[in-house]
């Protein structure tokens, strides 16, 4: 890399993982010849006006956290000319590493930072608001809001936990959902997700066919089934193999405005991000992020 780095990082990150392996990180950083100074965030206001701060000193963004941070400062840095994002996995899920090829141990990482290429990717808006993976809503706001309530010490196994507490109280509700101003489709079903990339919930390939640089959403609709039907199919997700089943409907958009008969919170990047109705719209190659050579 050929510009300092401002290394962020959100200690509480993966029940703490981020920092524990926080030294060997800047060791290894160091053993690669990156120049970096390290910024500890205390909130996601605090990260992006760290972010922004640097990124306007020209330097290089990295993150070692998880995915909800990351889709904090996109924003912020792509209203920043020449804004470099590099990603160090160091939360529970890390669905952007994975799905970018990174390593998804912080340490090996490293080796991207130094020696990565720039790629511009897509990132998402939800009035105002940004990320970059993938925003759901439905059976999956439930299942979100009890995954970051669970305990820590679940890992990445708390994204299944959150599904499998909520498939116990939920109930199907009917979705209005609307694609470029062109189209709309009205199902009664268990979810919706405006997919800029595949994956989510810690290797859950919702989206197999989504690319992060195409200017589209996959919008992934499930349909009415029974909650039996419902829990073979989450283990399908892992794999991608569910697109193929008959209640799942996939079409592609580059703005997608979603309603529901009862209020539903959209989470995106494991976090929430708002609440319908509301407009999701794809901003194209908004962001250079390092990706492998």
């Amino acid at each position: 890399m050929d510009r300092d780095a401002c290394l962020l990082v959100n200690p509480a990150a993966g029940g703490g993982k981020a920092a524990r392996v926080l030294p060997d990180v800047e060791a290894e950083l160091r053993r690669l010849g990156v120049a970096f100074r390290t910024e500890q965030t205390t909130s996601l206001l605090h990260a992006t006006e760290l972010a922004r701060a640097a990124a306007e000193r020209g330097e290089a963004i990295v993150t070692l956290s998880g995915d909800g941070l990351i889709g904090s400062v996109v924003g912020t840095l792509k209203q920043v000319d020449g804004a470099l994002l590099g990603v160090l996995p160091g939360g529970r899920g890390n669905d952007l590493a994975r799905v970018l090829g990174i390593p998804l141990e912080a340490v090996p990482a490293c080796e991207v930072i130094a020696t990565g290429t720039p790629r511009a990717l897509d990132i998402g808006e939800v009035e105002g608001r940004s990320f970059i993976g993938i925003a759901s809503l439905g059976f999956d706001s439930v299942a979100n809001k009890i995954a970051n309530e669970a305990p820590s010490r679940l890992g990445n196994l708390v994204y299944a936990y959150g599904a499998l507490r909520a498939l116990a109280s939920w109930r199907p509700a009917t979705f209005t959902v609307d694609f470029d101003g062109a189209s709309s489709r009205t199902f009664t079903g268990w979810s919706v997700g405006a997919c800029n990339s595949k994956a989510y919930g810690g290797g859950m390939y919702a989206a197999p066919d989504a690319e992060l640089d195409d200017g589209l959403f996959d919008v992934v609709m499930c349909s009415d089934i029974g909650k039996l039907r419902f829990l073979r199919l989450l283990t399908k997700v892992f794999k991608g193999t569910h697109i193929h089943e008959p209640f799942i409907e996939v079409r592609r958009s580059a703005s997608v405005r979603i309603a529901a008969d009862r209020p539903f919170t959209v989470y995106a990047d494991g976090d929430p991000i708002g609440d319908l109705p509301l407009t999701m719209r794809v901003v194209p190659h908004a962001l250079d992020v390092l990706c492998p050579s």
